[in-house]
């Protein structure tokens, strides 16, 4: 079988950087393409250099249009005005999707969703493994514990990132939620300040921290009378999160169109 050949989407910053490398490093897929935002002072320049790796004669694009046209996915870790408009080119072109971002609002959410009956989509809050074994295990223990243990999502990154919660702390609520069989937009505790009253029993509690270089740290806390349990992860570099999409995107390559999840392309979907 032929490489997969993969665009990288945002390809300037920082994740498009690590894609790039990531799939220098890896066998069985190829860049066939880089995008950036109309207007970027970077367009024109060489993945390759800005990634840190010998020139590879791929020049940073904004049209996705064209790019598409000789690619079998996409890797989209952007902002969700364009991770949107990449959803319908994506779609047209009948190519993988996977998509990174976060701060989606439910109606890009809903957008995602109305595109996946023609088009193959991976989206996930979080790509490395070890997040998306941290989610299972937050489910199972919600599962088997009670009310009298609240729930509460503590999560830290860099002094830049634009969302909070971040997409893995929402990811991580889903994961208790639905150990619950609970909503988490009706159980969702955010940005307590002054005078707040007594916790509420059932909510599923976040705390947002932004400081320095944190690439990203996240714990559940399950607090019970006189005892808490606590599962955590501490990302150290972006790569993690590269190679957990390129194995989604060579998961995805030649699978019926749906939105799919990282607990599906890592089969934890039944743990």
């Amino acid at each position: 079988m032929s490489d997969m050949r993969l665009i990288v989407a945002g390809a300037g910053g920082r994740m498009g950087r690590a894609l790039t490398r990531a799939i220098s490093e890896t066998k069985g897929v190829v860049l066939a393409g880089a995008l950036e935002a109309p207007g970027s002072e970077l367009l024109g320049q060489d993945a390759g250099v800005l990634a840190g790796l010998p020139a590879n004669g791929i020049e940073l694009s904004a049209d996705l249009w064209t790019l598409s046209a000789a690619a079998d996915g996409i890797l989209d870790f952007t902002v969700p005005a364009a991770t949107i408009a990449n959803v319908a080119i994506a779609a047209q072109r009948g190519i993988v999707h996977v998509i990174g971002t976060t701060g989606l609002s439910s109606s890009d959410n809903a957008v995602i969703q109305s595109v996946t009956r023609q088009a193959i989509v991976v989206k996930s809050g979080n790509m490395s493994l070890g997040v998306n074994l941290l989610a299972a295990l937050t489910k199972r223990v919600a599962q088997s514990l009670g009310d009298n243990f609240d729930i509460e999502i503590v999560e830290m990154h860099h002094r830049a990132k634009i969302d909070a919660p971040s997409g893995t702390a929402l990811l991580l609520g889903e994961a208790a939620a639905a150990g619950r069989k609970v909503d988490l937009d009706s159980h969702s505790a955010r940005g307590r300040d002054g005078l707040t009253g007594a916790r509420k029993t059932g909510d599923i509690g976040f705390a947002s921290l932004r400081g320095g270089t944190v690439t990203g740290d996240h714990s559940v806390i399950f607090a019970g009378p006189y005892e808490r349990i606590e599962l955590a992860h501490k990302a150290e570099d972006r790569m993690i999160f590269a190679h957990g999409a390129l194995k989604a995107a060579q998961w995805a390559h030649g699978k019926a169109p749906g939105l799919y999840s990282m607990m599906d392309v890592l089969e934890l979907a039944e743990f």
